[in-house]
């Protein structure tokens, strides 16, 4: 192998790579540190956004501002002396102008926009637009597109169309009255600037919307994401610890007398291990499925090194993949809380199916707290920044797979004595999909739940 490089930093660069000046033949020349001082335009991949993906500033109505340069003809008229009675003329552009910037600029805020203040100016500006175009004519006509510029800005829905239609009709009629035949170039143009601006506007408007939808939607998405992860993390190695922890204690107490016992102990650690290690990585890419036959044997592997005798009863016809998966998670969930808690000398699992449901159902005798808790009943199962301590993280996770397959989940003091975990599904469970927490309630997490019964 070929010895790396040190740089200044102090850090090795693999053979032929360089972040700095290097010295070959008494000549210095600059290699670039990766790609991207060849290529400054790339966007890395993996985290780095295109300029596309940046919405960039909100938009404003000083974009609206640029076109009060079309009234320059009113202007010219006044201080050529062309226009009568200047004084109030140039006052009707003064007001009409500040009118006209007041109105544009609050169009862009949602709640200004419908504001009456916005309206009773935007009436105002009508007035006055088509008042200075009835006295004087020629230039001053451009004020009414200007007019249909804020009527696009400032009004949406059927207001935005009896509106449109109103100011149309107005510049058509004043035109009229002063330019005859142009009055329809002056109308079409108003009308124009009322729907191209409207469409405009309306098509940010969305496009900010459908990002802020797309940002919302990533962002649940991770969260969904990480609920699966961390719920499978925790079914995964709760479990596994439990059995490692189990089958430890066996070899120890077993080594002084049986060092065959201990050896097949001690390979049974290795070989779950070794299936930790595979549920895990099939856990972080999303594939990890529940097995109930595979869960069964390590059950009966499990509490048999725990000293707790299983009995296994079965009937009705087997279910489906769905369903096979989702008891699965019930009976490792169930046997890993026997194993550490309830000091059970036997433990029963009855599975019962029919036509349209599967019934579940895991019993140990191990003792309950002082004094007896009631039975289970259905209580509503609280956000994960909410639950208290005593809340079982691993019958809440068990609780969303089931509630998303339409099943429920029961867990409480047994009517004989001991403790109880109940799950039912229908024949059919569709493919579950990670929920969250606050989208599925705990049917049956009543306080003899909590019975220290949780990993």
């Amino acid at each position: 192998m070929r010895p790396t490089k040190r740089t200044e930093a102090g850090t090795a660069s693999a053979p032929g790579t360089s972040t700095g000046p290097t010295q070959d033949d008494g000549c210095a020349r600059h290699q670039p540190a990766g790609a991207g001082a060849w290529f400054p335009w790339r966007v890395p991949r993996g985290g780095g956004r295109s300029a596309s993906d940046d919405p960039g500033p909100p938009a404003s109505g000083l974009t609206l501002v640029p076109w009060l340069l079309m009234g320059l003809g009113a202007y010219a008229n006044i201080l050529q002396g062309h226009a009568p009675n200047p004084w109030i003329g140039g006052l009707g552009i003064f007001t009409f102008n500040s009118l006209y910037i007041y109105v544009v600029i609050r169009a862009f805020v949602p709640e200004k926009r419908d504001s009456r203040s916005t309206r009773a100016s935007l009436v105002a500006l009508g007035l006055i637009a088509g008042a200075l175009a009835l006295a004087y004519g020629g230039d001053w006509l451009n004020f009414l597109p200007l007019l249909g510029l804020a009527v696009g800005a400032a009004t949406r829905g059927p207001l935005l169309r009896r509106s449109g239609l109103t100011v149309t009709v107005l510049a058509g009629g004043v035109a009229a009255v002063r330019e005859g035949w142009a009055a329809v170039g002056v109308a079409y143009g108003t009308f124009l600037s009322v729907v191209v601006t409207a469409a405009i506007l309306s098509l940010v408007e969305a496009v900010r919307e459908l990002r802020a939808a797309r940002e919302e939607l990533a962002h649940r998405a991770v969260e969904r994401e990480r609920l699966r992860f961390s719920r499978d993390l925790h079914d995964l190695l709760g479990h596994t610890l439990s059995v490692i922890v189990v089958k430890s204690e066996a070899a120890r107490r077993l080594a002084p007398h049986d060092m065959n016992a201990t050896l097949t102990q001690i390979a049974d650690i290795e070989t779950v291990g070794r299936q930790a290690l595979t549920e895990i990585r099939e856990a972080v890419t999303g594939y990890r499925e529940g097995s109930l036959t595979t869960e069964l044997d390590r059950a009966r592997s499990v509490l048999s090194a725990a000293g707790t005798t299983l009995t296994v009863r079965r009937s009705g016809p087997p279910p489906g993949p769905q369903a096979e998966a989702l008891l699965g998670w019930v009976v490792r969930e169930a046997i890993t809380n026997v194993v550490r808690h309830s000091h059970a000398t036997t433990c029963e699992i009855a599975l019962a199916a029919t036509d349209a449901r599967i019934h579940l159902t895991i019993t140990d005798n191990g003792p309950l707290p002082s004094p007896p808790l009631p039975l289970p009943l259905p209580l509503p199962l609280p956000p994960p920044a909410t639950a208290t301590s005593t809340t079982p993280n691993g019958l809440r996770g068990l609780t969303e797979r089931l509630a998303a397959a339409g099943g429920t989940l029961l867990a409480g003091p047994a009517p004989c004595g001991g403790f109880a975990v109940t799950a039912e599904l229908p024949v059919t469970a569709p493919s579950v999909t990670p929920r969250g927490a606050g989208d599925a309630t705990l049917a049956g997490s009543a306080p003899g739940a909590e019975r220290g019964r949780h990993p």
